[in-house]
């Protein structure tokens, strides 16, 4: 039975894991955070898309979670899946995955393949993971062993689209090290697509979310401008939707979260502008993307001063906080950065989210409202955030005396849009 590890067992780490055990493969899960591997261990998921009866299968058939990274040793397949988030500059941050490639390259075997899944710029797998790992092992890339580039493209919450349907791109460092790679994840996955190296693998996952990222923020912009001509932008959104070819629909919103929209642009923007050949476009989108929580607050403070009120002292309630629709997740939403910035010009915030039990930002705990009609009727303003189908959005405008839709859900009614 061949053994994989996978190192970083979060929201890519562990459906990968998943899917390795579903094939029959014996799978070590690494991770340094020990609270992670216990809950594991003891049988109890972190990760929404994977249940706590996914990992009781898993666990039996073999699955086992650590922070030992000697346990690196007896894999033959090692896959790195560790975060790449922004350090306090808002520069890419690969501390995580430097560590991981000198974990394991201290535990390297001869004829091992080593895939990087985690997001980066180009040449992050030859020039940063490679020499780490051949630093520490004394072995060569290509030669002794197999380095390639895989990246992720999980979504989470997407019950259609998983590991296994989902095509996956493959680049190496030598083609034998894509073709090495190729032939572990078509056991995995129904499609592999083979990239030119690892260079082209890891530029097209950048590409997908950056594609996302300056289309959203056409549409923002487009929502702001629209507002201010007496246009409703939605409807001519809707209408261009209709075109069969040459367009695709997006819309506008309070900003955007998650780990890729928010993160991937800069690790691309970052890239171009160490090579001499800086990225405007991608630069100015994620610009018009951040300044969304700042024009929701402003919008705000319009809509109390017309009812005769201020943001100081108003009482606000934030209806739906996650980053995306039906979703658990917290990670990066918008949300936060508004109840930041409402904060600090003085309002009284509390959210309503029935798929988040509690919510803290920059540490402090944002009170959670009880019943949606009650919360929204005491309030001074409604702001809705994210339309979750669990919740009575249509109900909001007759519940809430002030309400904003950021969503455009709530157009012809008495809601007022972004």
């Amino acid at each position: 039975m061949e053994t994989v590890a996978v190192i970083g067992l979060g929201y890519t780490g562990l459906p990968l894991a998943r899917e390795a055990c579903a094939t029959g493969m014996r799978v070590i899960g690494l991770d340094e955070n020990s609270a992670v591997t216990a809950a594991l261990e003891s049988g109890r998921s972190h990760v929404p898309d994977v249940t706590d009866a996914d990992l009781a299968r898993m666990r039996a058939r073999g699955f086992h979670a650590t922070t030992d990274a000697s346990s690196l040793a007896e894999a033959a397949v090692t896959v790195v899946c560790v975060p790449t988030p922004l350090d306090t500059a808002g520069e890419p941050d690969l501390s995580h995955v430097r560590r991981a490639a000198s974990a394991v390259g201290t535990h390297l075997k001869p004829d091992t393949l080593v895939v990087l899944e985690s997001t980066s710029y180009p040449g992050t797998t030859d020039e940063v993971v490679r020499p780490l790992l051949e630093g520490a092992s004394g072995l060569t890339a290509g030669r002794d062993f197999s380095l390639a580039f895989s990246p992720e493209r999980i979504d989470p919450g997407n019950e259609r689209f998983g590991i296994r349907n989902t095509p996956r791109i493959v680049g190496g460092c030598t083609h034998g090290c894509t073709a090495a790679a190729a032939g572990f994840f078509r056991r995995l996955c129904d499609q592999v697509v083979e990239a030119g190296s690892a260079r082209e693998a890891e530029l097209a996952k950048l590409l997908e979310n950056v594609y996302r990222s300056v289309n959203i923020a056409l549409v923002n912009e487009l929502a702001v401008a629209g507002r201010a001509l007496g246009v409703d932008v939605w409807d001519a959104i809707d209408c261009a939707g209709s075109k069969p070819f040459g367009y695709q629909q997006f819309r506008p919103g309070p900003g955007v979260g998650g780990h890729c929209i928010p993160v991937d642009p800069t690790y691309l923007a970052h890239w171009a502008r160490a090579a001499g050949s800086p990225l405007h476009l991608v630069e100015l989108a994620q610009q018009v993307n951040a300044g969304m929580p700042a024009h929701v607050v402003r919008r705000a403070g319009e809509l109390l001063r017309g009812a005769g009120k201020s943001v100081g002292g108003a009482r606000l309630l934030l209806v739906g906080v996650t980053y995306k629709r039906d979703s658990r997740d917290l990670r990066s939403t918008p949300a936060a950065t508004l109840a930041r910035l409402l904060r600090q010009a003085g309002a009284h915030i509390s959210y309503h989210d029935p798929l988040t039990d509690a919510w803290a930002v920059d540490g402090t705990p944002v009170p959670c409202a009880g019943g949606l009609r009650e919360a929204a009727a005491d309030a001074d303003l409604t702001i809705l955030l994210q339309d979750h189908s669990v919740l009575p959005v249509e109900r909001l405008p007759q519940w809430a005396p002030l309400l904003l839709d950021t969503r455009g859900r709530l157009r012809h009614t008495a809601a007022h849009v972004l």
